[in-house]
């Protein structure tokens, strides 16, 4: 997963407004009281969010599973002269060298963890490097997103160098879509061509809430969007801001 698509995936996330997430999240840890010291970014990709919060005073970790992301993540903290600290781990292992006081992961991260076990590890490793009064901030991609608006539909996009095709099929019974996507990008009269095949796992409110409180961690809000609204029926990106139940944090 994301492997020649790395060096493409900045070009065709351009409409994602990564600005808006970060002063999201800086009103989010101002709303509950949290800290900005230092931030664990889960599942940087190529650091976008990581500069960003960089920028706003967070000392911040990147963690990613995949090489070629984490290659042009700190190629950009290198241009920009940024001392943030990038590590190749899968989010089901990642280790850290203490305690951190906010967790991110932005962009549906936690969809790509199929499988509810693997998820609750992940929620166990966030608890356990998360400070006794931090927050973990992340968002999902909603049933009714993967369901009616990605799944079974097929989208194209062609620009001046980059031709791209996504086939998505959502599977009711395993809640699971999976996106086909081939690329094809110019390079002077040349066209190479790229494949990859990417999963995502509908997750409820419900499940999601279920799988942190095992954890050890309990939910103080869910959020529609960049919003402070409660999410709806058809909300297609849902928020979560969790931190260590009370009685572990005393």
């Amino acid at each position: 997963m994301y492997q020649d698509f790395a060096y493409l995936y900045d070009a065709l996330q351009q409409d994602v407004p990564y600005e808006q997430f970060v002063e999201y999240y800086v009103k989010i840890i101002e709303k509950f009281g949290g800290e900005k010291g230092l931030c664990l970014d889960l599942g940087c990709g190529t650091g976008n969010m990581s500069m960003l919060l960089d920028a706003l005073g967070f000392d911040v970790i990147g963690v990613d599973s995949s090489v070629d992301m984490l290659e042009v993540a700190r190629e950009k903290a290198m241009e920009e002269e940024r001392s943030i600290l990038f590590l190749n781990q899968d989010m089901t292992q990642f280790e850290l060298y203490g305690t951190v006081a906010t967790v991110v992961s932005t962009l549906d991260c936690i969809n790509y963890i199929t499988d509810k076990e693997a998820l609750l590890k992940v929620f166990k490793l966030v608890n356990n490097y998360l400070d006794p009064k931090g927050l973990f901030i992340f968002d999902i991609n909603s049933e009714y997103k993967l369901e009616h608006i990605l799944g079974d539909n097929t989208y194209v996009s062609d620009d001046e160098d980059i031709f791209y095709s996504w086939q998505n099929n959502y599977d009711k019974e395993s809640k699971i879509c999976t996106f086909d996507l081939t690329f094809f990008e110019k390079d002077e009269d040349v066209y190479y061509r790229y494949d990859e095949t990417h999963y995502e796992r509908a997750y409820s409110v419900d499940e999601i809430t279920e799988l942190l409180t095992k954890a050890g961690l309990e939910v103080v809000a869910v959020y529609d969007n960049l919003s402070f609204n409660a999410p709806n029926e058809k909300s297609e990106r849902i928020f979560f801001v969790a931190r260590e139940t009370t009685k572990n944090a005393e």
